[in-house]
């Protein structure tokens, strides 16, 4: 039980990376986004995807499931609803703005 502390804090200090992140993709959906219009052949868009998947799943796997959607997003796409894939358990939750905090159970 003497852990628990150092793995809280290290658990803390692995959000940074996937806040920062998620600040950016909240600048880019803000800012950029609206300049190219409705132009994502699937739903959820390309940028609410990578958002949802950096959340969820973090910064290396969120953005490697972004990078595989942002591949098969082209002209030729048929398109339709993709939703990222869910995680069953985290030990973290999203604030109202979309940033991730540790759970005050974790």
């Amino acid at each position: 039980m003497t852990d628990q502390p150092l793995v809280r804090a290290f658990r803390l200090v692995a959000l940074v990376p996937r806040n920062i992140v998620v600040a950016l993709l909240h600048v880019y959906r803000a800012v950029i986004s609206p300049l190219y219009g409705d132009v994502c052949r699937y739903y959820p868009s390309c940028s609410a995807y990578g958002l949802t998947s950096v959340q969820q799943h973090g910064v290396v796997r969120g953005g490697w499931l972004t990078v595989r959607r942002l591949a098969r997003c082209h002209p030729w796409a048929a398109g339709g609803v993709d939703d990222p894939p869910v995680r069953e358990h985290s030990p973290y939750r999203l604030t109202r703005f979309g940033f991730i905090v540790l759970d005050r159970k974790a």
